[in-house]
């Protein structure tokens, strides 16, 4: 895929929007022909520039009410520990975010889970059984003032 237009970036903020609106509204917002914006769109999805669609549940409304930044330090560094680390944590659906940082710790975390007994089980069950972790700390979120997915095309 070539640079991105302005042409492209009109139609990411508006797919940002709505990911259901349909081709022909799509091009009627962005004045281009339906058969321009469907090829378009189409390239942009092949190159990996739009890499799936997806309803965004309100994490409250979905029973989701213990939300939390944690910390983890590893163990070790070595190439098995970060390797072992990143597979398991992509396999845990309370982890909805994780991030390798710079300096320390080594990972940051948004969990989510449905109340303070169900971040017990996953902290317990999870990240304390997990040898190659050495240590974790955690921050409870209060209240989110701001919580957006949208690239600033």
């Amino acid at each position: 895929m070539p640079k991105l237009t302005e042409q492209d970036r009109a139609l990411l903020r508006i797919l940002q929007e709505d990911g259901r609106i349909t081709n022909q509204e799509l091009a009627e917002r962005t004045g281009m022909s339906a058969s321009v914006c469907w090829r378009r769109v189409r390239a942009m999805e092949e190159a990996g520039i739009i890499s799936k669609y997806a309803a965004i549940p309100d994490p409250t409304a979905a029973g989701l009410n213990f939300q939390a930044i944690v910390h983890v330090s590893l163990a070790r560094t070595s190439k098995d520990y970060v390797r072992t680390f990143m597979d398991e944590v992509r396999n845990r659906p309370e982890v909805l975010q994780c991030f390798a940082i710079a300096g320390t710790p080594d990972y940051h975390l948004l969990v989510m889970c449905e109340d303070l007994d169900a971040y017990n089980r996953f902290y317990t069950e999870f990240l304390f059984e997990r040898s190659c972790v050495g240590q974790v700390s955690m921050h409870l979120i209060v209240n989110t003032l701001k919580s957006d997915m949208k690239l600033p095309v």
